[in-house]
């Protein structure tokens, strides 16, 4: 089970590299690439632009590197130009840079591949949290050459939360070997040995490689451009419904994220009162802001295991909420725009 999950990954990911399965959460994999890449009093440069990419500088402080971040307004992307000037102006070389592709708390999606480049030409490893992306849009570690990308299980690989998943290069091997931070059970190298013999060198938990097991035969039998292409069009015709709602989105369409939308309110109506109408009435969950946005937008996610009718559902369901809370939202707008894009470019 266990192999045929490695090598489904590898499929997804497009690399040659083995993907190690971890028992734990996405940010156990985060820790796993800090603690085998970083060591006391490396330079990283965090580019943060929300809570997740934040977390990636808290780990690095963590182990004992040396932090910068080049930080932007949420609801923003981090752009190549930024990264490569930043890098640039630095007197002295960074050993890492930390990227976020898809940053969940905002519903940003960053250029990695630009992004990449712009590291690689400084000589850095890239380290990419791709827990919200991978399966959800094309990420190709070897044509991108990424170092290091790490995933989660409850994503868009469409299982319960449980497993890390990590892939590392050729240049993170290396940076593996010089590595002055010790770390037992997320010590990579012994993964790496145990998968010569398609096991794992700890407890795993069986029941969710089990789950993997069936989530990349289902994926692999859809196909990767068409799962990528099915997010493309979840995303457009959700923001074009909420759009025909009279809702403003909070990101812009340059980067928006295809697995996560987020909506800032009507002035008239809180998060909290859209909440828990959808939640209450309509049995549908939709995620609050996180930290300085708390209360200020909320997020509907549409990856993994999401189809048409569920973001047609979706739509329908939060146009009645509003309507009931008192709020004109152009009523059935919303549902004839999201139908009409999806009639256009559904298969």
């Amino acid at each position: 089970m266990l192999r045929e999950s490695v090598d489904g990954l590898k499929w997804l990911a497009e690399t040659q590299s083995d993907a190690m399965v971890l028992t734990s959460s996405g940010t156990g994999a985060m820790e796993a690439a800090i603690s085998n890449t970083i060591s006391p009093g490396d330079r990283v440069l965090s580019l943060v632009c929300g809570v997740f990419s934040e977390r990636w500088a808290k780990l690095a402080s963590a182990f004992g590197a040396e932090v910068e971040r080049l930080k932007v307004e949420p609801g923003k992307a981090v752009t190549a130009e930024q990264v490569r000037a930043h890098l640039e102006k630095s007197t002295t070389k960074f050993h890492a840079v930390t990227i976020t592709h898809n940053e969940t708390s905002t519903g940003v999606l960053n250029d990695v591949q630009q992004i990449g480049q712009a590291v690689r030409q400084h000589g850095a490893l890239s380290i990419v949290d791709a827990v919200t992306s991978f399966g959800a849009t094309e990420l190709p570690i070897d044509k991108w050459q990424l170092d290091v990308v790490v995933s989660g299980s409850q994503k868009a690989l469409m299982l319960p939360p449980g497993l890390g998943v990590i892939f590392f290069g050729p240049k993170a091997w290396e940076a593996k070997s010089k590595c002055k931070t010790h770390s037992f059970y997320f010590d990579l190298n012994k993964y790496k040995k145990s998968l010569q013999e398609d096991t794992t060198p700890f407890t795993p938990n069986v029941s969710l490689i089990a789950g993997l097991q069936a989530s990349i035969k289902m994926m692999k039998e859809e196909g990767k451009e068409a799962i990528f292409a099915r997010h493309l069009r979840m995303r457009e015709s959700l923001r074009s419904g909420l759009r025909a709602m009279g809702l403003e989105l909070f990101v812009n369409d340059d980067c928006a994220s295809p697995s996560i939308t987020s909506i800032l309110p009507p002035a008239d109506l809180s998060v909290d009162k859209i909440r828990k109408t959808l939640k209450d009435r309509y049995r549908i969950i939709v995620a609050d802001g996180q930290e300085e946005l708390k209360g200020k937008i909320f997020r509907i996610g549409h990856m993994g295991y999401v189809f048409d009718r569920d973001i047609l559902m979706t739509l329908a369901s939060l146009e009645a909420a509003l309507t009931e809370l008192g709020h004109d939202c152009r009523a059935n707008e919303a549902v004839k725009a999201a139908a009409a894009l999806l009639s256009s470019t559904s298969r």
